[in-house]
């Protein structure tokens, strides 16, 4: 399989700017042989300005951006594109653009397939598993389907935060959220990105890349941590 994916937890990390944390990554993930990245802004609702700050973040990195919301045919700059850039934002509102510009299936074509680089943020990157259902945003739009892209066979929650033994919020906290979502028969595993962390995934090998570990949970198991360079390839496999 020709996949090469970059799923970065999210696009911001405290102290910095817009993807200043994995900025490095991205270089060395598009490479030079990309010379341009079609960048999909459906998360948010205002596109134009999401696009903006998107091209001038990678034109600093010396890429040039398109956005697929300013292309006349979506599916045909999708057939076009050298690499592909899914931001963050709402996931529902993410998922049903994605369903209503029909281009679903070939990112997902041209992913697998033709091995075009993808890389996803925060939202872009609950997009490329199997459902965002473990997605943390609100479901402020009804896609046609919670299925998503289905580029890795699990799913992945972003931004993932661990209990705060202070805090005196009585919510469920994510694992327990997770912990729900695994209550239902056939789920699959989810890997918890925290803030700062990011998932390299060449072929059948994932690399957990950036500075803060992850958590991995598996219906019916305990749940695992996971060191920054650990080799996540099992995860591919159904292994686990």
């Amino acid at each position: 399989m020709k996949r090469r994916l970059l799923l970065v937890s999210n696009s911001t990390l405290h102290g910095g700017g817009y993807l200043d944390h994995c900025q490095d990554h991205i270089c060395t993930f598009f490479g030079r042989d990309v010379k341009r990245v079609l960048f999909v802004p459906y998360a948010l609702h205002d596109r134009d300005g999401y696009a903006k700050t998107a091209r001038d973040k990678f034109k600093s990195l010396g890429y040039e951006m398109d956005s697929i919301h300013e292309a006349t045919d979506p599916v045909d700059a999708v057939r076009k594109a050298e690499g592909i850039f899914i931001g963050g934002g709402n996931t529902f509102r993410l998922l049903k653009s994605l369903y209503d510009n029909k281009v679903v299936t070939e990112i997902r074509r041209r992913v697998l397939e033709d091995g075009v680089p993808y890389m996803g943020s925060s939202a872009g990157t609950n997009v490329a598993t199997v459902s965002i259902s473990t997605t943390n945003d609100m479901p402020i739009v009804y896609p046609p389907s919670f299925s998503a892209i289905g580029l890795v066979p699990f799913n992945i929650n972003p931004h993932y935060l661990d209990v705060d033994p202070k805090s005196r919020h009585m919510g469920e906290t994510r694992e327990q959220r997770i912990t729900q979502y695994h209550e239902e028969p056939d789920t699959p595993c989810v890997l918890g990105l925290r803030e700062g962390s990011m998932l390299l995934v060449e072929g059948n090998k994932a690399t957990l890349l950036g500075t803060t570990k992850a958590r991995l949970f598996t219906r019916g198991k305990p749940t695992v941590e996971y060191d920054i360079g650990s080799d996540l390839s099992f995860l591919l496999t159904g292994s686990h």
